[in-house]
């Protein structure tokens, strides 16, 4: 009997003595970084995690569309992430439906001074995202060993065609290509939608601009590429354009900065530079660039928010952004670490910033998930033959009105 008092004694001071004890406070990271910008995260939070052992962070990797989704689920019941990663194209959507909070009391004025301005991602007057990169947009990427120096122009590519598309065997068959990339997917056809004089939505964002004499060149551009100079694939798409060139099957290749790594990784000896210039217009193709970057969750509140808003800071502190250049070649929204010799002597970098010059900002606004789905069929049925490049950019219009109305009703 002794004994039972002696152990509910004991049990009672060590309840007591954890009253009011609370464990460490619990964030969450979601982003859909690459598995190299994923381990230098990972290595970023736990050493701020060091000097705040009053909280503990659990980043979590999910796809593009995944991550849209259960975020939108999650914080429509008050839950989530402290902190959402991903491109400046969710950032419109989530701010109208409320899912993350204007940040631009958080940064003073010369913690923004120090950023590229086009990684503030703002939306309808308020800062809604800070990117720790921008980029994300297409460039022409060259095998040196077979290409030592890339075209600088539509014609010098047109005359690359037949010398750097060959059948080594004679049987029939393309054994190297000239040049593959994903053409059949809208994404990839923007360098030359903007190379031809034309884009997606009007000045204001607004309304779509499909129905184009612009949109009808770059259309049949790309198709006078595949069918009359016979310098790209019949058919292709991100997976087997990504194959051919790491095979050292292809001279060129349009891609964008996650795929240089594999590249490395391969054996390629690659450069980067702008896709060439349209002769018939003299512009450069435009490819979408856009920021990204982070993200807060409008539910989170009280300390949750302020460890949150001080492990962003952290996350986009010069140093952390440097240790992405190192292991992925990003482009550092903070202009210091533009200045910093681990970014100026990084060979892949004067061309990745040459053709972010010529590029253009993608749209924030919801409406251009309704382009993207409205270009999409009509764009393909013109690759397959189907309908001419006129009456796609019609449909493409007429597609684009429709759903856009559809969304707003």
């Amino acid at each position: 009997m002794k004994n039972i008092w002696r152990f509910t004694f004991i049990l009672l001071l060590l309840l007591c003595s954890c009253k009011g004890r609370e464990g460490p406070l619990q964030l969450q990271i979601w982003h859909q970084m690459q598995p190299t910008d994923r381990e230098v995260l990972e290595r970023a939070v736990e050493n701020w995690e060091v000097h705040h052992p009053d909280a503990e962070v659990t980043v979590l990797y999910k796809e593009t569309e995944e991550l849209r989704t259960s975020y939108q689920t999650a914080a429509l019941a008050g839950l989530g992430p402290e902190l959402v990663f991903g491109p400046s194209d969710q950032v419109g959507p989530l701010a109208i439906m409320g899912f993350i909070q204007p940040m631009e009391e958080f940064f003073s004025d010369a913690e923004q001074a120090e950023f590229d301005t086009a990684c503030l991602v703002t939306f309808r007057g308020h800062l809604y995202q800070v990117a720790d990169r921008i980029g994300n947009h297409l460039t022409l990427i060259y095998n040196k060993k077979l290409l030592p120096e890339p075209p600088k122009n539509s014609d010098e590519l047109i005359a690359l065609g037949a010398e750097l598309t060959k059948d080594f065997d004679g049987n029939g068959r393309i054994d190297q290509w000239a040049l593959v990339w994903n053409y059949t997917e809208p994404f990839f056809f923007i360098p030359f939608l903007g190379g031809f004089g034309g884009w997606v939505m009007d000045d204001d964002e607004k309304e779509p601009t499909l129905n184009t004499p612009e949109a009808v060149a770059a259309f049949e551009f790309v198709k006078f590429l595949r069918d009359s100079v016979r310098m790209i694939p019949p058919e292709s798409d991100y997976n087997s354009a990504d194959v051919l060139f790491k095979e050292g099957r292809a001279a060129m290749l349009i891609n964008g900065p996650w795929s240089w790594g594999g590249y490395a990784d391969a054996g390629i000896d690659f450069g980067l530079t702008r896709i060439p210039k349209i002769v018939q217009t003299g512009l450069w193709p435009s490819p979408m660039m856009s920021p990204l970057g982070y993200s807060i969750n409008s539910n989170a509140k009280g300390k949750r928010l302020e460890l949150a808003i001080d492990l962003l800071k952290h996350l986009l502190s010069v140093d952390v952004e440097l240790e992405y250049v190192k292991a992925s070649t990003i482009i550092p929204s903070k202009l210091a670490a533009r200045e910093d010799s681990i970014f100026t002597s990084n060979p892949l970098m004067e061309g990745a910033v040459a053709q972010l010059e010529v590029s253009k900002l993608m749209p924030i606004v919801p409406e251009l998930r309704a382009i993207w789905d409205a270009m999409r069929p009509s764009y393909q049925l013109v690759l397959s033959g189907t309908i001419a490049p006129e009456e796609a950019a019609r449909r493409m219009q007429k597609d684009a009105l429709r759903k856009i109305r559809e969304m707003n009703e």
